[in-house]
């Protein structure tokens, strides 16, 4: 069933209403990192502690979303979005109010829960209220609305805790959402409940939401402890015990009667050509830009506000093209779109690569951040259209909550594999350079403080006794940048080898959602 009859202004209103959902829902992943040191004073206890305030968010929301998509096509997508939202604004609440690390932690788990369900909600909802060429355009608006939300944490998040203090980043949930709520509840029609008198699937609920959880887990033990062997039990532990999970998911879907993934859905080439790009982007754009925003604050200097304000050349576009790529993925090739939008991506990654030296300055950065914006800026948004192109409508909310859990996936795994590259390259260098008489135990302290900790160390009081300090410093800056240039060059791989695969995968027929 679709709103299609509705009035066009009602479709519209309703599109923004969603779209806030979505915004708030993605901004809340990485709004947190650049308040990260404020709340570690704030609360006297370790960066790496506080770094859990994140992880519980991602780890959460990547393991409830299928979740919620199904609820959704089972119980209404409209009632389930508000549900979501009504979760989302409490628990912001909670979380601006916590005494402790403790109640925060467990706020972010609870707001997960219901940022999960306005995401994927929110794509099902747009793609049952518009038909035709207004879908290409609202899905389009709505993929430039999820990059723009996954790029501009830094800015909005450094304006909110330098200005207001921390709590204030999720007290700014609470107005939105009530609004949000509201419009939703005014203009959006409840879709059919496609699983009406189904039995819930909580085998299947429970084996793909821990299968998640391990994966997830044992990315963040690794990018926690990035000296940590991948044979460690805590690492290898959690990701063979995810393969397992999966593998018995796999098997108790194939069995039900009424599964809670059709598991077809991956012998469709298109499909399965959308949920790489997905996860490219996660893996190599967002992943990326973590490290971009650590670099901009920790080696050139610049506040949170600083460092996000010097990003909008990048998080500009995905305004700018949103309804543009909608236009244009009804018009041209949906495949060779987004294939030559990684590609921009790729060519922005080997100029910022070859920008990385010891006298990198911003003007340097400009052009990379421009075609990473102008990458990601088409790729978001036509990715929602090719996913769900000739998925049924009872399929839709299950097809949007596999390509962000896939997004997810990437961006955890991305930073992992990306963290990787850069610390070998950092330990190398080290390794080579950093040599001389009473220099050996402050060279491990450097290793295994990692790259980003690598220059504030160097630089403090306990070093000033160390000989020849200035090469010293000079050495740990080329050992910092030989690691962000190698971990670019992983970034390039990934997005040239996601662009061929989209171009084979993707097919050019059927753009739209079949009726039921």
């Amino acid at each position: 069933m679709s709103n299609a009859t509705e009035p066009s202004s009602k479709k519209w209103w309703a599109l923004l209403a969603l779209s806030l959902g979505v915004f708030m829902s993605l901004l809340d992943v990485n709004i947190v990192n650049v308040a990260m040191p404020i709340m570690a004073q704030s609360f006297g206890t370790t960066f790496n502690d506080v770094q859990w305030v994140i992880s519980a968010y991602t780890i959460s929301y990547a393991v409830v979303i299928l979740v919620l998509a199904k609820l959704g096509d089972m119980y209404g997508r409209k009632k389930m979005f508000l549900i979501s939202m009504v979760v989302f604004v409490i628990s912001s609440a909670v979380n601006g109010l916590a005494p402790n690390l403790l109640v925060l932690d467990i706020g972010r788990v609870v707001q997960a829960f219901g940022g999960a369900g306005l995401m994927t909600l929110s794509l099902a909802l747009v793609a049952s209220s518009f038909e035709g060429a207004e879908r290409g355009v609202a899905l389009g608006i709505l993929g430039s609305v999820m990059g723009l939300s996954t790029l501009s944490g830094p800015l909005i998040g450094g304006i909110l805790s330098e200005t207001f203090g921390w709590p204030s980043i999720f007290y700014v949930n609470i107005p939105i959402g009530i609004f949000a709520a509201i419009l939703v509840y005014i203009t959006t029609k409840e879709t059919p409940s496609y699983g009406e008198g189904q039995k819930i699937d909580f085998l299947g609920m429970l084996f793909s939401a821990t299968s998640i959880f391990a994966a997830v887990y044992g990315l963040i033990q690794k990018e926690n402890d990035p000296q940590m062997a991948w044979t460690n039990p805590k690492v290898a532990g959690w990701l063979i015990l995810a393969v397992v999970l999966l593998a018995i998911f796999i098997f108790v879907e194939s069995k039900v009667k009424k599964p809670m993934m059709n598991l077809t859905l991956f012998k469709n080439k298109n499909f399965v050509g959308a949920v790489i790009v997905a996860f490219t982007l996660g893996a190599a754009i967002y992943a990326n830009n973590i490290f971009l925003t650590s670099l901009m604050q920790d080696f050139m200097g610049y506040s949170a506000f600083e460092t996000g304000l010097r990003q909008v050349p990048m998080t500009m576009w995905s305004l700018i093209l949103g309804p543009v790529t909608g236009y244009l993925g009804n018009k041209y090739s949906t495949k060779k779109l987004i294939a030559g939008g990684l590609l921009i991506g790729a060519v922005g990654f080997i100029i910022f690569a070859n920008a990385m030296t010891t006298k990198l300055s911003y003007d340097q950065l400009i052009l990379p951040l421009i075609l990473l914006g102008v990458s990601n800026g088409l790729v978001n948004p036509l990715l929602n259209s090719a996913g769900l192109a000739g998925a049924a409508q009872e399929e839709v909310g299950m097809v949007s909550g596999l390509i962000n859990v896939f997004m997810q996936l990437g961006i955890s795994f991305g930073v992992v594999i990306l963290g990787l590259a850069q610390t070998n390259d950092y330990t190398k260098y080290l390794n080579g350079h950093f040599t001389g008489q009473g220099t050996h135990g402050f060279k491990e302290a450097l290793i295994d403080g990692g790259p980003f900790s690598g220059h504030s160390m160097i630089f403090s009081k306990a070093a000033d006794k160390l000989p020849n300090l200035s090469d010293l410093q000079n050495v740990v800056a080329h050992a910092f940048y030989n690691g962000m240039r190698s971990l670019t060059y992983v970034s390039v791989i990934i997005i040239v080898v996601a662009a061929v695969l989209a171009y084979i995968l993707l097919h050019d027929g059927e753009t739209q959602v079949k009726s039921k």
